[in-house]
């Protein structure tokens, strides 16, 4: 499944992208072109220039990856239809969006799916993972691994959500997602969808009560200023996903595809101690900041929502979510 093109931004990345080139080659090495939206103090953006570095180590300098942050080459959106024509080599987008693209990938946006931060990495690693990735073929993407986006819990203004109960009457902000919206809704909520830039105007301006994200997004956006209290309920561990146009990905050799994805891993993994290690300090910012910071029971917030985990039985969906429930 494709998404509807923007065709003004589409045509302004595509400018851009024909001098900088996807996949170019310069001086007998080729470059690949890595574009995302995140700032380069951001730990996907950190462990990105690791990877850069492996990357030109592992080939001698025959595969570099030049790297664009901030948005420079177009939106989240944007970046995903140039890699599926073959104009940008990689990219970087939360797992959510993609469901549009797999079905099967919703798996992230399903609450309570995951017991904690060791289960759900545990799953991304294991066999389950690889064939999620490996389900996005189908939309002319590869997938190549995971970063850690950590555990989304919900921040508001009002009052601190210790129960479903609390979330009644509140408009809260949640992801362009439908699995977001349905699971707000179940636990008693009213659902918004917005962007991420626009949360901190629509929490201080009051078109929204509340949202839900995680720890160092809250703290990294100032989402605090405007919401006095964290609930961490951990309700999903939506992943970060690094993509590759399947074009471009094809065009590689075996031995380059072997060297990326060594490069890929130690990512990875660098990325995600950067990410445990701003999380824990990002808690104690907030917590300095004025933020009330608590850990409701999650057993009355598994209950709401566990008809809408029921109505996936006997889908392909209920059968992984049976497959991650055997690796507790």
């Amino acid at each position: 499944m494709s998404i509807e093109i923007n065709k003004r931004g589409l045509f302004l990345s595509l400018a851009m992208i024909a001098l900088l080139a996807g996949c170019g080659q310069s001086n007998n090495s080729k470059v690949l072109t890595l574009a995302h939206g995140l700032d380069e103090g951001h730990t996907v953006h950190r462990a990105m220039v690791l990877m850069q570095e492996r990357l030109a180590e592992y080939s001698g300098g025959r595969l570099q990856i030049v790297l664009y942050s901030g948005g420079q080459l177009g939106s989240e959106r944007e970046t995903l239809e140039l890699l599926q024509i073959g104009s940008l080599a990689m990219t970087k987008v939360s797992a959510s969006p993609l469901e549009g693209f797999v079905p099967t990938l919703k798996l992230f946006s399903i609450p309570y799916i995951f017991n904690d931060r060791d289960h759900h990495l545990r799953v991304l690693d294991s066999d389950i993972g690889a064939q999620l990735l490996d389900s996005l073929n189908v939309a002319r993407l590869k997938g190549l691994g995971y970063y850690d986006a950590g555990s989304r819990s919900f921040y508001t203004s009002k009052r601190p959500v210790s129960s479903p109960a609390d979330l009644e009457g509140l408009k809260i902000r949640v992801m362009k997602s439908q699995t977001s919206v349905q699971m707000v809704a179940e636990l008693g909520g009213s659902p918004t969808p917005i962007s991420l830039g626009e949360i901190y105007t629509a929490l201080q301006q009051g078109v929204v009560d509340g949202a839900e994200n995680n720890p160092p997004t809250f703290h990294r956006m100032r989402h605090y200023e405007a919401a006095s209290y964290y609930s961490l309920d951990e309700h999903t561990f939506v992943p970060d996903v690094l993509l590759m146009s399947g074009h471009i990905w094809d065009a590689l050799t075996g031995e380059e595809q072997g060297w990326l994805m060594r490069a890929v891993k130690e990512s990875v993994s660098y990325q995600r101690d950067l990410w445990q290690a701003e999380t824990e300090q990002s808690l104690d910012a907030v917590r300095a900041a004025g933020v009330t910071v608590t850990y409701p029971d999650k057993a009355p917030f598994r209950a709401a929502v566990e008809p809408m985990k029921a109505a996936y039985v006997g889908t392909e969906t209920g059968k992984l979510i049976e497959a991650i429930n055997r690796m507790e």
